[in-house]
C-alpha cells in the first residue's frame, strides 16, 4: 500500500467542479463527491474509458486534444452523476441517469455550440468589418481579440449567477485540495485553507492558452473567402489545442522558471473570475472527492499485484 500512495503522490490529480460537488480525475478512475440536501456528502468512482488512459495520452500534441474531449465527456458525466447524488443521496443511484447516445448527443451539443460561440462567432463579427480592414494580419488578431472578449464576457456574466458562484466555490476547493496533496500534507481542512484557489494546470487556464495560441497561429492565414476561414478555424482547432496543452503542461512542471510564469500568469489571473474562497463544508467535499480518487486508484493497483499462495 505505500508503493501506492507514493504513486498516487506522482500523480497529477485534478478535476472539476460539479452541482454541488467535486469530481476528481485519478490514473484509471474518476470521482465525484456531493454535498446532499440532508448535509451528508455522497461519494461515488466510475473507470476511465480506456481511450482516455491508454497509449494515445502520451503522444505528443495528440494528448492535448484528447484531454479537451475528456474533459467535456467527464463534465458532462460528473454534472449527470452529481444530480443523481444530491436528489437521491445514494452512490448507487447515480448510474442512472443519461444513456449513452443521450450522453454522446450532449457532448456533441457542448462541442458545437462551444465553436460555434468561441470560433465562428468571431469570424462573423470581422466579416462585416473587413472591408475596413486594411491587412488580413489585422483582420486576423482583430478576430482573436473578439474572440478572447466573448470568452472573458461570457464567464464574468455567468460569475453574477448565484449557483454559479458556488459552483466555483467548488472550483477553489478543488484547487485547493490538490494543492495540498501536492504539497504532501494530510489532506484536513486546516492545511486545504493553506493555499489559494488558483492552480496552474486549470481547464479555465487551458481555455484562456487556446484562445491566445489561436490568436498567433491563425494571424498568418490570410484573408480567403468566409467559407475557407471557417473551414480552416475548425481544421486547426486540434492542432491549437495540442500546443495549448503542452504549454501548460510545460508550466505546471517547471513551475519556478521564468518562462513558466509567463505562460500560466494570464491563466492564474483568470481564474479569480472563475474560482471562490470555499466554506469548510465545501473544503471537506473536495477533500472526499480527492480520497475517493486516490482510494479507487491504489484499490486498483492492489487487485493487479500477485498475491502469494
Amino acid at each position: 500500500m505505500a508503493e501506492n500512495k507514493t504513486e498516487n503522490i506522482n500523480f497529477a490529480y485534478g478535476g472539476q467542479a460539479v452541482i454541488e460537488g467535486v469530481m476528481v480525475r485519478g490514473k484509471n478512475n474518476f470521482s465525484v463527491a456531493v454535498r446532499t440536501p440532508h448535509e451528508t456528502i455522497a461519494t461515488t468512482s466510475q473507470p476511465l474509458s480506456p481511450i482516455f488512459t491508454g497509449y494515445a495520452r502520451r503522444v505528443l500534441l495528440l494528448r492535448g486534444v484528447l484531454i479537451l474531449v475528456e474533459a467535456l465527456v467527464l463534465g458532462v458525466k460528473a454534472l449527470n452523476i452529481s444530480a443523481q447524488l444530491a436528489v437521491q443521496n445514494e452512490p448507487e443511484s447515480s448510474e442512472e441517469g443519461l444513456s449513452n447516445w443521450l450522453l454522446g448527443l450532449t457532448v456533441a451539443f457542448s462541442l458545437t455550440l462551444g465553436i460555434g460561440l468561441f470560433f465562428v462567432l468571431p469570424l462573423l463579427i470581422v466579416h462585416f468589418i473587413d472591408p475596413w480592414i486594411a491587412s488580413s494580419l489585422t483582420s486576423n488578431i482583430i478576430e482573436g481579440i473578439i474572440r478572447l472578449f466573448i470568452l472573458l464576457a461570457y464567464i464574468s456574466a455567468i460569475g453574477f449567477i448565484k449557483d454559479i458562484k458556488r459552483v466555483f466555490a467548488y472550483h477553489g476547493a478543488e484547487h485547493m485540495a490538490v494543492h495540498a496533496h501536492e504539497a504532501l500534507l494530510p489532506l484536513t481542512i486546516v492545511n486545504v485553507r493553506k493555499f489559494g484557489t488558483p492552480h496552474p494546470r486549470c481547464g479555465t487556464a487551458f481555455l484562456l492558452t487556446v484562445v491566445l495560441v489561436s490568436i498567433i497561429v491563425f494571424a498568418f492565414l490570410g484573408r480567403p473567402d468566409l467559407e475557407w476561414r471557417i473551414l480552416s478555424r475548425l481544421l486547426l482547432i486540434p492542432v491549437v489545442a495540442g500546443i495549448s496543452y503542452e504549454l501548460i503542461r510545460f508550466s505546471g512542471t517547471h513551475q519556478t522558471w521564468g518562462i513558466s510564469k509567463v505562460i500560466s500568469g494570464p491563466g492564474l489571473l483568470l481564474q479569480r473570475l472563475t474560482t471562490r474562497q470555499p466554506d469548510d463544508q465545501q473544503i471537506e467535499v473536495a477533500i472526499e472527492a480527492l480520497h475517493t480518487a486516490m482510494e479507487a486508484d491504489e484499490t486498483e493497483q492492489d487487485e493487479r499485484l500477485p498475491h502469494g499462495p
